[in-house]
């Protein structure tokens, strides 16, 4: 097929050419670890991207199989000594693969359309789907439905995945959160973003999130029904849609310049959410629009470290906590300090660091649902160092790795228990007071 774009051609080639193939980034890599093969590394990949780039490697299936075998955990861009810009780099690949159309199956393109083209672009849509699966969870019709082993004869793969839903909450961040809330006195004025996946299943950590901003001098403005990132889009081939929902975003705020930041709970979104300009770089209504986003964009530790904590109330019960860092927070937003820095400040917890803290835990977006074999193999690494800890409460700010995470728990009888570090301080500052 003749496509009308070659994402990989428009790139500047200077950043093809950047990787030096020195190798620093084969040791992080989560596939080239598992499998030692040089195609499932970033340098690997990287030469297959500029291969096609100079015309010396067509398009094939193969290609698009490799492209989407790497989880994007970024581990490699904080092991680039040359700073390799990896996250654009395979964003660019998948979205050629999906326009040469090489890996198209009728399933594959029904899933793609119901997810990323439906309901991640409609968010009334997708809470009425959030709806119904809370329903059908609290009815018990899943556990009926997994007893039954009807669907793991009829569709083995569907029933896999099944196991993996996450529990829908009762209420949704738009019942639990105010579409203006702040202190009595306030130094700062801020602007939340619910997600679309934390909304449905960890509203919870939402309202945690505006009672931490409130107890840290924060006035919290929240649009209402807020709309997914892109992040799922722009990391599975589909550009223009991203570009379509990081518009629909900034537009949920009329004064972004009077707004001292944009807060982020979620890892990933946030990664996501930081390149806006990148991604709107060519659209003159919105370009400088998006250069403004991006600079007041914040992850939620960040900034509680940029404006000084305010400290928690002494008091609170003794026990250990352990951390995860979520890829995209750590690898993309470059924040790993901060959320550990929170951790140690809350009274009655004793923090305990967890080996292998930046390795993937496997959920990567949508990886554990296309890719589960590897998934697994990354969870089960992850799990294996978490047994390690005498820690009951693993911390991670990131709602993909807190459903895979808890999931292997759960799975391996572990004792433990996934928690959000805001979470955690929110506790802390209800309890005293």
């Amino acid at each position: 097929m003749q496509s009308a774009r070659n994402f990989l051609k428009e790139l500047d080639y200077s950043v093809l050419q950047q990787c030096m193939h020195c190798g620093m980034c084969l040791p992080t890599c989560p596939t080239y670890t598992t499998t030692h093969k040089e195609r499932h590394s970033p340098r690997g990949r990287i030469s297959l991207m500029r291969a096609i780039a100079d015309d010396e490697l067509k398009f094939t299936p193969a290609f698009g199989d490799e492209m989407y075998y790497c989880l994007g955990c970024l581990a490699c861009t904080t092991a680039c000594p040359a700073g390799v810009d990896y996250a654009h780099l395979f964003e660019s690949a998948r979205a050629q693969v999906e326009q040469e159309g090489i890996l198209d199956t009728p399933e594959r393109s029904f899933w793609r359309w119901l997810s990323l083209k439906l309901l991640f672009r409609h968010p009334r849509l997708l809470r009425a789907v959030g709806r119904l699966l809370y329903c059908y969870q609290q009815l018990g019709l899943d556990r009926l439905l997994r007893r039954s082993g009807l669907l793991k004869r009829l569709a083995p793969r569907l029933a896999a995945l099944e196991t993996q839903t996450p529990r829908i909450r009762a209420q949704f961040s738009d019942t639990l959160i105010a579409a203006s809330e702040s202190p009595a006195q306030y130094k700062y004025t801020v602007g939340f973003l619910t997600g679309c996946v934390q909304d449905l299943a960890f509203s919870n950590v939402n309202r945690d999130t505006v009672d931490v901003l409130k107890a840290n001098r924060c006035k919290v403005l929240t649009p209402r029904m807020q709309h997914c990132c892109g992040s799922l889009h722009g990391h599975n081939g589909a550009p223009d849609l991203a570009k379509e929902l990081a518009r629909k975003n900034i537009d949920q705020f009329e004064d972004l310049a009077a707004l001292d930041a944009i807060i982020s709970n979620a890892g990933g979104c946030g990664s996501h959410l930081k390149h806006y300009h990148r991604l709107l770089s060519d659209d003159p209504e919105y370009a400088e629009k998006a250069k403004l986003w991006d600079a007041k964009l914040k992850d939620i530790h960040e900034f509680l470290a940029e404006i000084e904590l305010v400290p928690p109330p002494q008091g609170g019960d003794v026990r250990s906590v352990t951390y995860h860092d979520s890829c995209h927070l750590c690898h993309g937003q470059k924040i790993s300090e901060q959320p550990r820095a929170l951790l140690k400040l809350i009274p009655g917890l004793q923090y305990e660091e967890l080996p292998e803290a930046k390795q993937c835990c496997g959920s990567a977006g949508i990886y554990n649902i296309t890719q589960p074999e590897e998934s697994q193999r990354q969870l089960d690494r992850k799990l294996d160092q978490l047994a390690k800890t005498k820690s009951k409460t693993v911390a991670t700010a990131n709602p993909g790795c807190h459903l895979q995470i808890q999931n292997g728990i759960d799975s391996r009888q572990l004792g433990k228990q996934v928690a959000h570090p805001i979470s955690l301080l929110a506790e802390a500052y209800r309890k005293g007071s």
